[in-house]
């Protein structure tokens, strides 16, 4: 579609109208679009009334194919899909390069998504930029309206405003949006404004994108510090990560100015991950078979609802409740008190049906996790098997049990029939007035968002606009704002700050080859920690320890493989080893045994300890790293700057360091300021660091606080709010914000 292309016609004292194929209306001296091409306004295309009711009226006109088509996510897209890109896409049945076509248009798997399958929820994942991601918005917009109903399509996005890329599931990297430090730094921040601006500058980029739901935020209690999520929550403690969930929440989808909050400013927030993802057994994640189950030996399970139920469900702002909920793939250990079934929590009628629709009330939108509906794989070591404890179910009959369950949506399923049979089945079992009644429940649910947001009444962005907002100098501002404001200084032996012009040694790292995200390898990797050219407008270069004033050692928290090795299992082992937060191999000598929770059809066993086991990291070097630069540097400083995903045991290496700061996820030219006394640290720990991998291992993974801590050189305590500014020991309103209860 040619730029601008759509047509504009503003009510007076009401919503401003685009459209591109639909005719309008005139009544009453007002406009409206006449999405169903009757020539009478139908009550859902009435800007007028309530979004509860339009979405009633509509989701009653919808077939049970249409409905279907409501409650699926489309796969990861690509704007463009590109040669190597995952999720690859055709264009007139050629790559594009080939194509000839703009960068914006739809692929030949969008045209038939949306008309053949009736998709309208489309999650992206690369937006080359603002320019074209706009374009290709108002492209799948106008493709939608030519379509019965005119139903817009409510685009998504997993987070990408991150300031460094993080290793846990599809992230994309911050492009042309301004530039955030990880959920652990907006709590390190442990201000709320920081916290507010965050989701408000959120969403005024993903409106400028196109983009109406959030897959955020990750409310998550991180009270087990080996799970590999753990970065991309508020922290430990119930009580901030509640008040940070209200506050985001609010700031992506409030509307300043309507009656209920919602418009055209707003976004869709998906609060994930119901009943909290946190308490995974000895850090492994359920990503994965081998990592199922969460487990509750510290009988916290309240704790890590709180965030949910007296911060998303209570939102301060006029909205009220988030919009939308995610059930994690876990496994909750014995939680089902109702029908003792250890099944993944979509799949469980006590967790969402008894607690969340029922007690809780909550009655927006359940989404699952992405693919938890597929067939599992045959072997335990593979991402994508997440239908735990109903493998013995067909897929339809997968799709029934979550439905019957209060389910309205699928991540990561665009494959209709499923759906389909699911519906007759579920004909077969209650009649079908009663099962067409239920999925149009969910296609209310759907609807209601996208009428929201105004996407009915117009969907369309000017490029220029988008352009202009995206990444803007104020949000780019208030981004690096927020970075500098998040990282914690827990070292300083009075080397900081330090002065600008003197001669630094940054040495190279070296990673060995490790299990990633998908469970293939990566190779071994030298990682040049940051630019000559960026280090130099802050130092002068030394190429040698020896020549330099100082050096700053860039390292990042121990690598491993997550907790399992089919090569080990393939041995006679049962394939579970430790995961380490130290950077020497560590020896699981007081692991718990036998495990809590255990049991999988692809194996034979149930106890999945690993006690006496050995636990290794793939950036052991960065240790040895500080340590050879300490030798080398004898007396000059030596600054550790350490991007931490999980809390780290510095016993190792806190020592050999006269200087430490903690990042989680911010540019480098953040640390250097800081090195170099142009701002000054004012982050607090919003976690814990433990003493030792012995207090990790005997600790209980629901349970917040309950590990001892590390206690340094110097005397300092790395406790949650522990934090130095050049004075010392920071202590304000915010350390006390918060008291352990």
């Amino acid at each position: 579609m040619p730029q601008n292309s759509f047509r504009l016609y503003q009510n007076p004292d009401g919503p401003v109208l685009g459209t591109v194929s639909a005719p309008i209306l005139e009544q009453d001296g007002l406009f409206f679009k006449d999405l169903a091409r009757t020539g009478q306004l139908l009550p859902y295309e009435d800007w007028r009334l309530p979004a509860q009711i339009r979405a009633e009226d509509l989701a009653a006109r919808l077939s049970i194919e249409e409905i279907a088509g409501l409650m699926m996510y489309s796969p990861h897209q690509m704007i463009p899909t590109l040669p190597g890109d995952p999720f690859q896409g055709s264009y007139n049945g050629k790559p594009f390069p080939e194509s000839g076509l703009e960068r914006w248009a739809l692929t030949d798997q969008q045209k038939a998504f949306l008309e053949q399958d009736h998709i309208r929820h489309v999650l992206v994942m690369k937006l080359e930029s603002a320019g074209i991601a706009a374009r290709w918005s108002n492209a799948i917009q106008q493709a939608e309206e030519e379509l019965p109903w005119g139903i817009p399509v409510n685009v998504s996005s997993d987070p990408r405003h991150g300031a460094s890329k993080a290793k846990a599931e599809f992230k994309s990297g911050a492009n042309d949006v301004s530039k955030w430090p990880e959920g652990l730094g907006i709590a390190a921040t442990f201000s709320p404004e920081v916290c507010r601006q965050f989701g408000e500058t959120i969403a005024k980029e993903y409106r400028a994108l196109g983009i109406t739901t959030a897959l955020s935020p990750q409310i998550d209690l991180a009270t087990e510090p080996r799970w590999m999520r753990f970065e991309d929550t508020f922290g430990t403690h119930p009580d901030q990560v509640t008040d940070l969930a209200r506050l985001y929440c609010d700031g992506l989808q409030t509307t300043p100015g309507t009656a209920d909050g919602w418009g055209r400013e707003s976004v869709c927030a998906m609060a994930k991950h119901w009943p909290g993802g946190g308490p995974c057994e000895a850090g492994r994640d359920a990503h994965y078979a081998f990592g199922k189950y969460a487990v509750y030996p510290g009988d916290s399970f309240q704790s890590h609802l709180k965030p949910f139920t007296e911060g998303a469900f209570r939102l301060n702002g006029p909205t009220g409740s988030v919009s939308a909920i995610m059930p994690y793939y876990t496994v909750s250990w014995e939680r089902d008190i109702k029908n003792g079934k250890n099944v993944g929590n979509a799949y469980s009628e006590y967790l969402i049906k008894d607690l969340l629709r029922g007690t809780y009330e909550y009655d927006g939108i359940v989404c699952t996790d992405w693919g938890v509906t597929r067939d599992p794989a045959p072997e335990m070591d593979a991402l994508c098997s997440h239908c735990f404890g109903v493998e013995s179910l067909t897929e339809a009959e997968r799709h029934l049990l979550a439905i019957e369950n209060g389910v309205d949506q699928f991540g990561g399923n665009s494959d209709i029939r499923p759906i389909l049979e699911a519906y007759r089945l579920g004909c077969e079992k209650y009649g079908e007035p009663v099962m067409r009644a239920r999925m149009e429940r969910s296609a209310v649910r759907l609807l209601k968002n996208i009428f929201r947001c105004g996407l009915f009444e117009n969907p369309y962005l000017d490029p220029a606009e988008s352009e202009a907002v995206v990444g803007c100098e104020a949000f780019a501002k208030a981004g690096y704002e927020a970075q500098l404001q998040s990282v914690v200084l827990v070292k300083n032996r009075s080397v900081l700050p330090a002065a600008c012009g003197k001669k630094v040694y940054i040495p190279d790292r070296t990673i060995q080859p490790h299990k990633n995200f998908f469970r293939g390898m990566s190779p071994e990797t030298t990682v040049h920690p940051v630019e000559r050219s960026l280090a130099e407008q802050y130092f002068q270069w030394a190429d040698t320890p020896e020549e330099a004033d100082l050096a700053i050692v860039f390292i990042e928290s121990p690598i491993t493989d997550g907790g399992y090795s089919g090569e080990e299992a393939a041995a006679g082992g049962n394939g579970y080893l430790p995961i380490t937060l130290q950077y020497r191999p560590y020896q699981a000598n007081t692991a718990r045994q036998p495990s809590i929770a255990g049991g999988d059809f692809r194996e034979d066993f149930t106890d999945r300890s690993y006690r006496g086991k050995t636990g290794t990291a793939a950036n052991e070097a960065d240790l040895d790293l500080v340590l050879d630069t300490r030798a080398a540097m004898g007396d000059k400083p030596v600054i550790v700057c350490l991007r931490m995903h999980n809390p780290t045991v510095l016993s190792e290496l806190e020592p050999a360091a006269d200087a430490i700061l903690i990042d989680f996820g911010v540019q480098k030219q953040v640390l250097l300021d800081l090195i170099c006394g142009k701002a000054e640290p004012s982050a607090l720990l919003p976690v814990e660091l433990p003493a030792s991998m012995e207090t990790v291992e005997t600790h209980c993974e629901d349970k917040p606080f309950d590990y001892e801590v590390y206690v340094d050189s110097e005397g300092h305590a790395y406790g949650y709010a522990y934090g130095l500014n050049w004075q010392g020991v920071i202590k304000d309103e915010r350390t006390h914000l918060y008291p352990k209860h």
